[in-house]
């Protein structure tokens, strides 16, 4: 049976776009106690960026502390607050930042129309009410969160990602210059979560037509800029927005792969940041993406770039076999790798050997 697919609803996409946000969010404001929930990156905190923030006096404007991933109980805290105050419910949640914040904007709207805490939703298509409208605008670019119908939640038990056709944002601002700004190594990290969408979705059994075409225009852009000489000319800022973008929505098409699938147990235990634990798990992926490690760390060189090491070698057998216990709940991931005989392939042991290479 085949998925009858929903992606974003609007795109507003050019440089200084974000001028137009106030525009775009009056549209919604029909009664006159309209309120907007703007989430904002904690990097922003402080600079001259926040007064462009299209803020009347009725919103409400949180600085989002991104020291972990986005946590299940942040989402269900953040949703009782706002639901305390007695005003309603937002007509847009709006997340402006990395894809941390995007994620948390786009749960957070979901909760606001679903019963009980987000835990329960973590999986695919848990979620039965269409949530309030959401706007995300992308601040740095490679997680493709402003584009996936995934949020990624950390929860008590794992790192799980809310998913179905309830949960893209509706309306997707793409303005270049607000990732100007980005420092090393975070921009690379974020960059390379791009490149290893594509490599997993293009080397795997649930690829498709659609989702090639998208990821090889995206990996063509990708290496364009980062086998260049110059990643971060404002013409290659431009065209990393687009190739997150464009790798995002090619995982709509397909699926991402070992990779990922080993980076939600690292991240499970060792909270390490979506990107930076990507590349750590990437590097010692040989075996299932020869060209593309090899041509990752030809990337790393170029651009300078040292990732850490030895990030497991302080973990007890406990803590590994968590890791390996959260990676293997990941079924549609390693289906999409060895196909679906998958479990004769991905062994406990094979994992517990690629974590202590990390």
């Amino acid at each position: 049976m085949f998925r009858n697919l929903k992606p974003v609803g609007r795109i507003l996409y050019g440089r200084n776009s974000f001028d137009q946000l106030g525009d775009v969010l009056g549209e919604l404001r029909i009664e006159k106690d309209s309120f907007v929930l703007f989430l904002v990156d904690e990097y922003f905190d402080g600079k001259d960026f926040l007064k462009r923030i299209p803020v009347q006096e009725q919103d409400i404007l949180k600085i989002i502390d991104i020291t972990d991933e986005p946590k299940t109980k942040t989402v269900d805290a953040m949703v009782a607050e706002i639901k305390g105050l007695g005003k309603g419910n937002p007509v847009s949640v709006v997340g402006i930042g990395g894809g941390s914040v995007m994620d948390y904007a786009k749960a957070i709207r979901l909760m606001f129309t679903n019963e009980g805490s987000s835990v329960l939703y973590q999986g695919l298509d848990f979620i039965k009410n269409k949530g309030i409208h959401c706007t995300v605008i992308p601040t740095i670019s490679g997680t493709g969160a402003e584009v996936s119908m995934t949020t990624v939640l950390t929860g008590p038990l794992k790192k799980l990602g809310i998913k179905g056709n309830f949960t893209a944002a509706d309306q997707l601002v793409l303005d270049p210059e607000l990732i100007s700004t980005v420092p090393e190594p975070q921009r690379f990290y974020t960059a390379m979560d791009c490149y290893i969408h594509n490599i997993e979705a293009l080397n795997g059994y649930r690829r498709t037509q659609m989702g090639d075409s998208l990821g090889q225009e995206s990996l063509r852009i990708f290496r364009d800029i980062y086998l260049g000489n110059d990643s971060r000319s404002p013409e290659n800022e431009e065209k990393l927005m687009i190739a997150s973008y464009l790798g995002g929505l090619s995982l709509t098409y397909s699926e991402v792969g070992a990779c990922h699938a080993m980076s939600y147990g690292l991240a499970t235990v060792t909270d390490i940041h979506h990107g930076v634990g990507n590349c750590i798990v990437f590097n010692q992926l040989e075996e299932f993406y020869p060209e593309g490690v090899k041509e990752f760390k030809e990337m790393m060189r170029i651009n300078n770039i040292d990732i850490p090491h030895g990030v497991t070698a302080g973990c007890t057998p406990e803590e590994i076999d968590k890791m390996i216990d959260v990676s293997l709940t990941l079924v549609f991931m390693w289906a999409h790798v060895c196909g679906p005989d998958w479990q004769k392939i991905i062994t406990r042991d094979k994992l517990r050997g690629l974590y202590m290479k990390m």
